[in-house]
This record gives C-alpha cells, structure tokens and sequence, in this order.
C-alpha cells in the first residue's frame, strides 16, 4: 500500500498556471482498499507561501541565468582591460561550465545531507564569492577562479531549485510553477545582455550578487521542503512546514499521510548503482535523456549565447550591442509561449520544431559568413547574420531550452533518477563546456563551418526525435517507462 501511495504523488497530474486562480485544495477523490471512489472534504488552504517560496528558489534560478549571460556583452571590454588573449578568455568564458559540472554531482549529496534551503544558501555563497573574485580581478587566474566558483554554484542551483518547487507545490500547481524556473534562467541572462551594454564590466559583476541576496535574506522567511524535513525523520518540523505551505485552515492530513507513506516506500527500492544504468530495461531511456542533452548543447547555444556581441561584430556591425539588446528581449516571451504550448501540443511537435528552427537560424549566420568571405551581397551580410541568430535562439527558446529537461524527468522510475539524472546533468554541462571553449578557436579557423557544424547537429535532432523520443504528453510515468521498455 506504501508503494501505491507512494506512486500516486510521483504521477500527479500536473496542469498550467490557469489553475493558480482555483483554490488550493478542492474536494478530492481517494480510493480506499477495496478500491472504491471516496469523496474527502477539506477546507480550502491558501497558496501565499507556496508562490513566496517559489518566488525566492527562482532567485536562484535568475543567478543562473546572469551567470551564463555574463560573458557575451563583456567579452571586448575584459580583453582590452585585462589584455586577455583569445585562449585566456575561452578559458574564462567557458570554465563556469566546469565549476557546474562538479556542482551538479555534488548537488543532490549537498541536498540530502543539509536540506534544499542548506543548499541554495551554500550555492549563494559561492557564487557571491565568485562575483568578488571577478570584480576585482587584475590577472587572467582570479577572473577563471572567480567564473569556476559561480559554475559550481549555479551547478548546485540547476538541481535543487528544480527539487524544491517540485516538493513544496501541490500537485495541481506543479505543472504551472516549475515553468518559473526555466523563465527565470532566461530572464537572468536576458538582464545580464541588456545591463551589459550600459555599465562597465565590473559593475556588471556587483549586479550579480543582487539576486543571491534577495535569496539569502528570503529563505529565512519560507519553510523547508517538508518531504526532506520527513525523510530525516523530523515529524514535528514536517507537519509545521506543511501547514506553513498549505495555511492554516488547510486540511493536511490525507497529504501527510501520503507523503509519510511515499517515504516509507524508498525502502522497497533497491539501490541503485552506476552498472544499473546499462541494464536493459533503462538503456532506451539514458539512450534519450543523454542524446536529447548531447543534441541541445552540441546544436551550439553555449558558443552562440556566450559570444553573441562578437559575432554581430565579426559579421560587421560597428558595435554588437543592438543586436545583444533584441537576443536579450526575444527569449523571454518565446520561453513564455513554450511553457503554454507544452501540455498543448506535445513534447515531440516541440522539439521537433525548435530543432528545424534552430537548423535555420544556424544556416542562415553560416550563410552570412558565406557572403562575406566571398565579397557577395556584403550590404545583406549582417542583416543574415542578426537574423541567423534570433531565429536560433526564438527556436532554441521555445522548445530545446526546457523539453529535454522535462523529458529528462518523466523517462527514470523514481529509484534511478538520482543517478541516472546525474549523468544526463554531467553529460550537459559537459556538452556546453565544450561548446563554449571551442567555439572561438572555430570562429577563428572558419565562420561559416561553425555554424554548418551546428546547422547539421540540429537536422541530427530532428530525426533522433522522430526515431527515439516518445510522447509522454498526458501520460503517467509507469505509461511512459512501459512505453519506453516496449
């Protein structure tokens, strides 16, 4: 019975931001052990601290994404102040994915062992001490050490902020708030673009301490996730931040019960190990979770993202800041507009889309480049190139940023996600620091290959969505691994 209970709070149905304007906590079915329909009564509670609690774990979320936007409208500024060479700012711009690649595999020890709110405020910290180390930096050595320090903190907010909303949400609002996360990440990046072009690259750095600071402060006011507080077995501290969440005229009872159950039900899972993941029955799904992260890094938005005021430069605009300026303003609304279409039309027509999208944009910049190498339509030439690039980053935005992250979560049953999850977030941030460190080298070797190289990763994605991914759209997660297993 523990594992039923245990199933039915792992499958819950998730819905859209629609029903943030219906109460809390509705009449509700259960079925008792005959498997009967019963009808349970429950006041309705109050979704105030829900929406505080989110709002201060996406903080985190929004010093992510002004972690990744930093370097593409202060590239020219740092090299000519600090007398970088091309390798030493590669390094620099690209050695954040590194720090992240450890942060993500010690995230979920670091959340397990001192709470997600212990880990969200050690991620601040050293993120703060890495926007220091920036800010007064004088050599190539404290700007990489400095980067690395930021990586690894928004390694460890890439898991848990993700975890905590997913905990503290009721499962009728799950759907709906977990979307603020990947708007949040585009959000950051989007006011690190436009700030960038305004103030100097220093004080570009102090900026990123801010949202670090409001989540600081904020954690002191909103509850620990109470299934952490009741997996180390601390019922009085569970039941206070449970009722905190739902309000005090809630009813939580049947969620309490159910969420002690789902607990007690880990001890019938057996642990899982690293030769686990080559086991038959979950090859298909690290097959997809690991291709679909390989293809969204290796489709190039890291290099594309990282170094976007350059290559407005190198297609021959004076200044790079006009086109930054519509990358930053274009992501957020097309993120917006994916969140809405993901439980419309799918996640296949999605992904399929973005990545035609993104093969689009990608040959439209090479073909820019094309012209300009050979002394052709040279008035057109950046036209193409800025339009290249929106067209990637709209597509990328409304199907590729999120999906492979959402699918990511679905394909796993529940005593292999921690580390099947932790190779897919490995395989990623190792995907993007490859992308990032590499993608001036092949600028400088051929423009127009780069972005073929990308266009031809992206044409690559469509056809692993159509062969390999499934829908798993309206689907429960044992539809989806019973999919998957067939």
């Amino acid at each position: 019975m523990a594992i039923d209970h245990h199933k039915d709070i792992e499958n819950g149905i998730e819905k859209g931001l629609d029903d943030l304007q219906k109460p809390l906590i509705q009449q509700a079915k259960c079925v008792d052990s005959e498997g009967d329909d019963v009808i349970v009564s429950e006041k309705n509670g109050s979704i105030g601290m829900v929406l505080i609690s989110t709002l201060v774990a996406v903080c985190g979320s929004f010093e992510f994404g002004s972690c990744v936007g930093y370097s593409a409208p202060s590239q020219s500024a740092i090299r000519q102040d600090l007398k970088l060479s091309l390798p030493e700012y590669s390094m620099f711009g690209s050695i954040i994915t590194i720090g992240a690649m450890i942060g993500a595999i010690t995230s979920g020890k670091i959340a397990d062992l001192i709470g997600r709110k212990g880990a969200m405020r050690t991620s601040s910290a050293f993120c703060i001490t890495g926007w220091l180390l920036v800010y007064f930096s004088k050599e190539a050595w404290s700007l990489d050490i400095g980067r690395f320090s930021t990586g690894y903190g928004i390694g460890i907010f890439s898991f848990v902020v993700p975890i905590f909303i997913a905990e503290i949400a009721p499962k009728n609002l799950r759907g709906g708030l977990a979307t603020l996360n990947q708007l949040m990440i585009v959000c950051g990046a989007s006011t690190a673009y436009l700030l960038g072009t305004v103030v100097t690259w220093r004080t570009l750095a102090l900026t990123g301490l801010l949202p670090c600071v409001f989540l600081l402060v904020g954690l002191f006011f909103i509850p620990e996730s109470p299934r952490w507080l009741a997996k180390m077995g601390l019922e009085k501290e569970f039941e206070l931040a449970l009722r905190k969440l739902r309000g005090r005229d809630a009813d939580v009872s049947q969620e309490s019960a159910d969420i002690q159950a789902s607990i007690d039900a880990l001890q019938y899972f057996p642990k899982a190990r690293i030769f686990d993941l080559f086991n038959r029955k979950y090859t298909r799904a690290v097959i997809i979770g690991v291709g679909l992260m390989v293809f969204q890094q290796f489709g190039g938005i890291n290099g594309i993202g990282f170094y976007a005021s350059e290559t407005f430069v190198a297609a021959g605009f004076s200044s790079g800041k006009l086109g930054t300026i519509a990358y930053a303003i274009i992501q957020v609304p097309i993120t917006v507009v994916g969140a809405i279409l993901m439980d419309k039309l799918g996640r296949r027509p999605l992904l399929m889309t973005s990545a035609s999208g993104t093969f689009l944009g990608s040959f439209l910049a090479g073909a820019s480049f094309f012209l300009k190498g050979q002394g052709l339509l040279l008035e057109w030439v950046p036209v193409l190139a800025v339009s290249g690039v929106l067209v990637y980053i709209a597509s990328f935005s409304i199907g590729m940023g999120a999906v492979p992250w959402v699918i990511m979560s679905e394909i796993f049953p529940i005593h292999m996600k921690g580390l099947a999850g932790s190779l897919v977030v490995l395989v990623n941030w190792s995907g993007a620091w490859a992308v990032s460190y590499t993608f001036n080298f092949l600028m400088s070797w051929s423009s127009t290959g780069t972005f073929m190289i990308y266009a031809g990763f992206c044409a690559l994605t469509v056809l692993f969505v159509v062969k390999i991914v499934p829908e798993t759209k309206g689907k429960t997660l044992e539809q989806i691994q019973a999919s998957i297993n067939s």
